[in-house]
């Protein structure tokens, strides 16, 4: 069983790696929000991407594509909104109450973009092939937990250089204008393979 879990999260790390969108909106997200409440959002999102993944199998890949790219763009122009909405210059007290706000940003990002991605038809692929459901599923959200701590602890840092070289408006610019543009690649990207 051990082996299912290593292999799944072995097969979906490699998958999701690999020019994955929500790996910069993850890395976007910690640049305006403290990490923990972003992980906790995240890890909340994949845990329930991935049961539905393993819970339907492949045919989250039969998912029309205009539904799957209509909910994508609403997510990160939604994000987007709130990011925009921000107020510019906050304390550190300020910060750590928004912990609520930052993990829903998070989990909203997260959870209603890009449903059928790579990562998750592994895990469905996965899951037929195995039959151990739970084993796919730790194994895939493990995976995916990982890929995010990993652009949240980058985007951490870059937050932390940003904070003391550029003013906070800036920052809220090319935040806004870093989600619109991977919303919009996210959309042409599932536009143009549901016709592929």
């Amino acid at each position: 069983m051990i082996g299912i879990l290593l292999a799944t999260y072995a097969a979906v790390f490699v998958a999701e790696i690999v020019g994955d969108k929500l790996l910069y909106t993850t890395g976007v997200l910690a640049t305006r929000y403290r990490t923990v409440p972003i992980l906790m959002g995240m890890l909340a999102a994949f845990m329930g991407k991935m049961a539905v993944a393993v819970a339907v199998g492949s045919a989250i890949s039969k998912l029309p594509p205009l539904l799957v790219a209509g909910v994508t763009s609403l997510s990160f122009i939604s994000v987007a909104i709130v990011l925009w909405r921000k107020p510019v210059g906050r304390t550190k007290e300020e910060m750590d109450r928004k912990y609520a706000k930052a993990a829903m940003v998070s989990f909203a990002a997260i959870f209603f973009s890009e449903w059928g991605d790579v990562g998750q038809i592994t895990a469905a692929t996965m899951a037929a092939r195995f039959g151990a459901p739970f084993m796919v599923w730790a194994g895939a959200v493990s995976a995916m937990v990982t890929k995010g701590a990993l652009a949240a602890s980058v985007g951490a840092g870059v937050r932390q250089w940003l904070v003391a070289r550029i003013p906070p408006r800036a920052v809220r610019y090319a935040g806004v204008s870093a989600l619109l543009l991977l919303g919009l690649l996210s959309v042409l990207e599932t536009l143009t393979e549901g016709h592929g």
